[in-house]
């Protein structure tokens, strides 16, 4: 499965996109400009994507890099 593949099916079942979970992740504390903030793990993301959007770890993960800069939309 593509990249976008996953944002895609994440948005379908969120109904937010990239440019929503990157907010989200600035409101969170988790963000900071293009990549994360200093001291964020993955871990305390993923609990939260899954808590609040109940997501299962593979789409969590795939949170993570967007908002650590790994990925971009369109990406393979």
């Amino acid at each position: 499965m593509s990249f976008q593949a996953y944002l895609d099916n994440i948005e379908a079942k969120t109904g937010k996109n990239p440019a929503g979970f990157r907010a989200w992740g600035k409101d969170k504390g988790f963000g900071a400009g293009a990549g994360l903030a200093p001291g964020v793990k993955a871990g305390e993301i993923v609990t939260a994507l899954k808590d609040e959007f109940g997501l299962g770890h593979g789409h969590a993960m795939a949170i993570v890099a967007l908002l650590k800069g790994a990925k971009k939309e369109g990406d393979a």
